[in-house]
């Protein structure tokens, strides 16, 4: 469990985004020019950070399964930003043999930022391997990584029944008590996705249960319209007879 003295313990506007806006763009002659695969293949192993760095984000950009053994490497790179530019690369450039890697480096990266970054990239691969990492940054990482640990959840989870069913209590309980609204939105999004994968039992119930409870009565709007929206999503016919009914009444 990391504290929430971290280096990313308060999460602001720029931590809500995409991971990749983060990312500067590669100085090139023409925006409309991707870097050459080529030289930045090469420039992944330079002796200078500031090389390797380039090299790594370059490949945000640039999709090519030469690189992955380097960036995986990169992963444990001495320098932060090496290694978050890695990990965000290793997410475009998803592959099997970077899931262990990536479930190690967040297991003892000390930084904020990279553990974020390589959350992201974990979803993206879509690796049932990653559930348990996943459910448990979900639970006790800081803000910014609890944020995206909701999505890639939906993004690992809809591909097996079992999966889902072990997803969705704990994303039903960070719905309800993570204290930063951006991450009990994704909680509702996630939600949404994986119960039109499940059948009528009391998991899915619950799941209904805990979405009809956000759009009720969460404090953060934002919250409520992502709630609702989700169960718009599901169709879940006691979903809309209650939304229906709510806003008849004027209640929200």
């Amino acid at each position: 469990m990391y504290n929430d003295d971290d280096d990313l313990s308060v999460l602001d506007a720029a931590d809500l985004e995409d991971p990749l806006d983060a990312i500067e763009p590669i100085d090139s002659e023409s925006e409309a020019h991707k870097p050459d695969p080529e030289a930045m293949l090469a420039l992944l192993t330079a002796r200078e950070t500031p090389q390797r760095m380039l090299a790594a984000r370059a490949f945000c950009e640039i999709q090519d399964e030469r690189a992955i053994p380097h960036l995986i490497h990169l992963l444990q790179d001495v320098c932060p930003l090496v290694r978050v530019s890695a990990a965000y690369a290793l997410g475009r450039n998803p592959s099997p043999t970077a899931v262990e890697p990536l479930i190690e480096q967040l297991n003892r990266d000390w930084n904020g930022y990279v553990r974020k970054g390589v959350v992201w990239a974990l979803g993206n691969c879509r690796d049932r391997r990653a559930l348990s990492s996943l459910i448990d940054a979900l639970k006790n990482e800081i803000s910014a990584v609890r944020l995206w640990a909701a999505s890639a959840l939906a993004q690992i989870a809809h591909l097996d029944y079992a999966d889902i069913v072990a997803c969705i209590p704990p994303l039903i309980v960070a719905l309800r008590q993570d204290p930063v609204a951006a991450v009990r939105s994704n909680c509702a999004w996630s939600i949404g996705q994986l119960c039109r994968e499940l059948p009528s039992n009391p998991i899915y119930g619950g799941a209904i249960d805990g979405l009809l409870e956000a759009f009720a009565e969460d404090e953060d709007l934002g919250v409520q319209e992502d709630a609702k929206a989700a169960l718009l999503r599901v169709g879940d016919p006691r979903g809309l007879q209650l939304i229906e009914a709510i806003e008849l009444e004027g209640l929200i």
